[in-house]
C-alpha cells in the first residue's frame, strides 16, 4: 500500500510535530471515484495553501453510501494508488464515515479545504472546523469536470 497512507493514530503525531515546527496543514476530502483534471487542479490548490495537504478519502462502503450503489467505479485501494502517486499529497486517510468531522476534531488542521461547488454553511463539517479555530476555505473547480459528469458521458457515448 501507499507510502502515504496513514493510520489516524500514526498521522496525528506527525500532524502534531508539524505543527510544533510552524507549518500549516491543510485538509480535505472527498471519493476520487475517476481521478480528473478537475481533481488535479483543486489538489494543487489546496496544497499551495499551506505546508502540508492531507487527504482524507472515502472508503468503498461510504462511497456507496453518499453516491449510490453503482458507485465506487474505482475500488478505494487503487484510489489510495493513485493518489499518493500525486506530489501535491503528503498523507492520506481512508475513511468510513459520510463526512469526516472525527478526523478534522483529531487532527484539528488550520485550513479545512472544499470544492467552490459548496457552500460553507451547508457543509456539516463547519461547526467542528470552526470549534477549534480552523478556517474553511473554497476552491473554484473547473466547470463540467466532475466524477458524475464524466459517468453520464460514458453512458450517453456507449448507447
Amino acid at each position: 500500500m501507499a507510502a502515504k497512507l496513514k493510520q489516524l493514530a500514526d498521522l496525528k503525531k506527525e500532524v502534531n510535530l508539524a505543527k510544533k515546527q510552524g507549518e500549516l496543514i491543510v485538509f480535505t476530502n472527498g471519493c476520487f471515484d475517476i481521478l480528473h483534471v478537475g481533481h488535479i487542479r483543486y489538489l494543487k490548490k489546496a496544497a499551495a495553501l499551506g505546508d502540508k495537504l492531507i487527504v482524507a478519502v472515502n472508503n468503498d462502503n461510504s462511497v456507496r453510501e453518499l453516491k449510490g450503489k453503482t458507485r465506487p467505479l474505482v475500488p478505494e485501494q487503487e484510489r489510495v494508488e493513485m493518489l499518493s502517486a500525486l506530489e501535491m499529497i503528503d498523507y492520506l486517510l481512508l475513511f468510513a464515515e459520510t463526512d469526516c468531522k472525527k478526523l478534522l476534531s483529531e487532527l484539528e488542521p488550520q485550513l479545512y479545504v472544499k470544492g467552490g461547488d459548496y457552500r460553507v454553511e451547508d457543509l456539516p463539517e463547519a461547526e467542528t472546523v470552526y470549534s477549534y479555530g480552523g478556517k474553511i476555505i473554497l476552491i473554484t473547480q473547473v466547470k463540467g469536470r466532475s466524477t458524475t459528469n464524466l459517468i453520464k458521458k460514458i453512458r450517453k457515448n456507449s448507447r
